[in-house]
């Protein structure tokens, strides 16, 4: 489907990466928290548009590759499965804690959200280890691939961000920064990241 070598998989992989914890999602709790769901959606635009920031540096990277040095594509393939088991392994011995706080300023949830987002050190290395998992240089069709690829993970951001916020907004007291929900949600994502990790080092 457009050069994206398993959409349905991809799909998978972006949800999980939504669910893992981590600033983006605490942004999202704390606005809803701090303002109601329209804070909370001013959030989740500013994650949007921070993690197409750092998507579309990560594209320009890989994309010189695929241009340049196609040889080369092979051990950015390497190092993103490594760096996939590596993080899968992390989050999956990660022990319960306290949870994390975020402090926001009421009427810039939207700013903040997207600082958050492109300050956050391991998005764009996980981008980049994440984008050659699906990319297939004998069907990719150039821009257009990760176009869609963008595209894909804009809407599922915001669907997932909508949902959420809905879930802060009704069930605060109930979901607000549960340990047990966080070590689940740990554990899940490490399993299906060291699948993808394995998918990525063993199969082309």
């Amino acid at each position: 489907m457009f050069g994206i070598a398993d959409y349905g998989a991809f799909v998978v992989a972006i949800l999980v990466f939504l669910a893992i914890p981590g600033p983006g999602n605490l942004a999202l709790l704390t606005a809803t928290g701090q303002g109601g769901v329209r804070s909370g959606m001013a959030a989740t635009l500013g994650v949007i548009t921070g993690d197409q920031a750092l998507l579309w540096l990560a594209v320009a990277g890989l994309s010189a590759v695929l241009i340049n040095y196609p040889g080369l594509f092979g051990a950015v393939k390497w190092v993103g499965a490594v760096y996939l088991l590596g993080l899968g392994i992390v989050l999956f011995r990660a022990k319960l804690g306290d949870a994390p706080v975020l402090t926001m300023k009421p009427g810039h949830y939207f700013r903040q959200a997207l600082f958050i987002t492109v300050l956050n050190p391991k998005a764009i290395v996980f981008y980049m280890a994440f984008f050659p998992l699906f990319v297939d240089p004998a069907i990719h069709q150039g821009w257009l691939t990760f176009a869609v690829m963008a595209t894909t993970i804009a809407a599922l951001t915001l669907a997932y961000g909508l949902v959420l916020v809905l879930l802060a907004h009704h069930l605060a007291a109930r979901i607000r920064a549960n340990p047990m929900v966080r070590s689940l949600l740990n554990k899940t994502a490490g399993v299906l990241l060291v699948g993808f990790g394995l998918k990525l080092a063993l199969f082309k």
